[in-house]
């Protein structure tokens, strides 16, 4: 179970200091004492250079893409700091708390990158025995979409469904949403609350099949004093972003672990909810899965 965090903006890049402010910042790095089993990140950026000119290599991109994992926690990682101050369009930040039974390998860090699409993911999608989806030989998964994400974690075969289900034409938001219903299937009771961010858009979903708190999440939670971060450990928030003269600029959204007021502008998303938020005007929207 991990901690997640995206925004998007109106094609503006911004980076997570200007989005969230610095002591929102430090108290979201601070989860990784917890989510300790590493954390990474990816930014799309409005490139500097001329769009689509050519200097000799390939085409310049309309956006630059910034990639970085590791299996160092990101209270221990210099590297954040860096990223965080980094501007962007768009963004998924990933605390990670591994599943059950899943090693703690580089190849199972997130966020996971394949086919122009980042996907990070907060569950442990197995059954009520404990069995790892990752142990069923009989799902069936496209083995080829699965070797493209580089992972090996039931995360890893989360995002090559959403894969299979794009690559049969549907829209992101409808892949994600089609991916979860045959997962649930199997797995009704496990949690498929993700970030998924393409060149055009972030989606982020909140469904999990639990609503109660695992009781291993409120131990570890008391252990660091912060059992009151577990009370809502499922829940998502949004919150709009607002430019220096109060205009609408982009939204940003997250997992529980730190300071979400509904007085600042965070609003729960509801159970069995998508958000999608445009990385090109800001605008968004929420339906139901």
């Amino acid at each position: 179970m991990c901690r997640l965090l995206g925004y998007a903006t109106d094609g503006r890049n911004l980076s997570l200091e200007e989005v969230l402010g610095h002591e929102a910042v430090v108290e979201f790095r601070e989860i990784s004492k917890i989510h300790n089993d590493g954390w990474g990140t990816a930014l799309l950026a409005a490139t500097q250079e001329e769009p689509f000119s050519k200097d000799g290599g390939a085409p310049s991109p309309e956006t630059e893409n910034r990639f970085y994992r590791s299996t160092v926690a990101a209270e221990f990682d210099s590297a954040f700091e860096a990223f965080a101050a980094q501007p962007a369009r768009g963004a998924i930040y990933h605390l990670r708390l591994a599943s059950s039974n899943i090693p703690l390998i580089m190849e199972n860090q997130q966020p996971f990158y394949s086919g122009g699409l980042a996907f990070s993911h907060n569950g442990d999608i197995s059954d009520d025995e404990g069995r790892n989806i990752v142990e069923n030989s009989d799902f069936p998964i496209d083995r080829d979409l699965f070797l493209s994400t580089g992972g090996k974690s039931d995360t890893a075969m989360y995002f090559s469904v959403v894969l299979q289900e794009l690559s049969e034409g549907y829209s992101l938001e409808q892949a994600v949403s089609q991916a979860i219903g045959k997962l649930r299937k199997v797995y009704p009771k496990s949690s498929y609350n993700c970030l998924v961010q393409s060149r055009d858009q972030l989606v982020c979903v909140r469904a999990s099949g639990r609503v109660e708190t695992p009781p291993r999440i409120t131990e570890i939670y008391r252990e660091y004093g912060v059992e009151r971060h577990a009370l809502d450990y499922r829940a998502i928030r949004y919150r709009e972003i607002k430019g220096d003269q109060g205009e609408h600029v982009g939204v940003v959204v997250a997992s529980s672990g730190f300071t979400q007021r509904p007085e600042d502008g965070w609003v729960e998303l509801q159970n069995n909810e998508l958000i999608s938020i445009s990385n090109r005007t800001g605008e968004y929207s929420i339906r139901s899965l």
